[in-house]
C-alpha cells in the first residue's frame, strides 16, 4: 500500500460533491489525504463533507467555489492554505457543458463559457498553486479530460474542443513545471454513469449509444475514474507525466 498512500498530503478537488469528483475525494481520503471538496452549491458541500468525515474523521473540508470565477478559485487555495495548510494536490474536475448540437449552431457567449469553465478555470487553479509546489519542489495536478477530447463529435462538439485543449494544457505545463518535480497529467474518462453525463447515457438513439460501445460491456462508474487518480497522486505515479490516461472500458481500443 505504500505506492498509495497518500497521508500527509492535501487535496483540493472541483465538482467534487458529487459523481466523479466525490468519488476521487472518498478514495482519497480512504488513503490518507486531507481533501477539499468544492462545487458551486454550499449544501452539497457540506453534505459531502459530512459523509466523508463520517468515515474518515478531520479528513474533508467545505469550500464552496465557482470555477467561472477566479477571485472564487483564489479563495478556494487561500481558506484551503488556512484551514489544511499547503496544498499538495489539485484535482481540476468541475467542468461544463451547455450546449449539446453541431457547433455551427452554438451561440458565442456558449461556446466562450465552454471554453472558460472547461480550459481556462483549470489554467487559473494550477498557476495559483503552483509556487507552493515548486517552492516544496513537489505537487501534482491532474486534469479530468475526456475520450471525446480525442475524436471528433458531431454532438457535443464544444465539449469535445475543450478537453481537447485540457489535454494540451497538461503536456505544456508538464514540460514548464516538471523541472520542479511537479507532475501534471490527464484523464479521459469514457462514458460514465454520472448526472452530469446522464443525457448522454440514458440517451435511447441508437447512433448516440454506439459511440459508447465498450469491450467491458458496461458504462463507468465514477470510482472507476476515483482510482486512476489516486494512482497519478501518490508515489506509484512518480515518474508520469504530460499524459492522458483513458479510463473507458476499452471504447478507443
Amino acid at each position: 500500500m505504500e505506492l498509495f498512500d497518500l497521508t500527509g498530503k492535501v487535496a483540493v478537488i472541483t465538482g467534487s460533491s458529487r459523481g466523479i469528483g466525490l468519488a476521487i475525494a472518498e478514495r482519497m481520503a480512504q488513503h490518507g489525504a486531507k481533501v477539499v471538496i468544492s462545487s458551486r452549491k454550499a449544501d452539497a458541500c457540506e453534505e459531502a463533507t459530512a459523509s466523508i468525515n463520517a468515515r474518515y474523521p478531520g479528513a474533508a473540508a467545505s469550500i464552496p467555489a465557482s470555477i467561472s470565477s477566479k477571485e472564487a478559485l483564489q479563495h478556494l487555495v487561500d481558506e484551503t492554505r488556512r484551514v489544511f495548510g499547503r496544498i499538495d494536490i489539485v484535482v481540476c474536475n468541475a467542468a461544463s457543458n451547455v450546449f449539446y448540437g453541431p457547433m455551427s449552431e452554438i451561440s458565442d457567449e456558449a461556446l466562450r463559457k465552454t471554453l472558460d469553465n472547461n480550459v481556462v478555470s483549470n489554467h487559473w487553479l494550477i498557476q495559483m498553486v503552483a509556487p507552493e509546489m515548486k517552492a516544496r519542489q513537489d505537487g501534482v495536478a491532474i486534469i479530468i479530460s475526456s475520450i471525446e477530447g480525442l475524436r471528433g463529435s458531431a454532438h457535443i462538439g464544444a465539449y469535445s474542443l475543450s478537453k481537447a485543449a485540457d489535454i494540451q494544457l497538461a503536456r505544456n505545463l508538464a514540460q514548464e513545471l516538471g523541472p520542479h518535480n511537479i507532475r501534471v497529467n490527464c484523464i479521459a474518462p469514457g462514458l460514465v454513469r454520472t448526472d452530469f453525463a446522464k443525457p448522454l447515457w440514458d440517451n435511447p438513439e441508437p447512433e448516440q449509444q454506439s459511440r459508447f460501445v465498450t469491450q467491458l460491456g458496461r458504462v463507468g462508474e465514477p470510482d472507476d475514474i476515483a482510482g486512476a487518480a489516486v494512482f497519478l497522486a501518490a508515489r506509484s505515479g512518480s515518474w508520469v507525466t504530460g499524459q492522458t490516461l483513458v479510463v473507458d472500458g476499452g471504447v478507443m481500443c
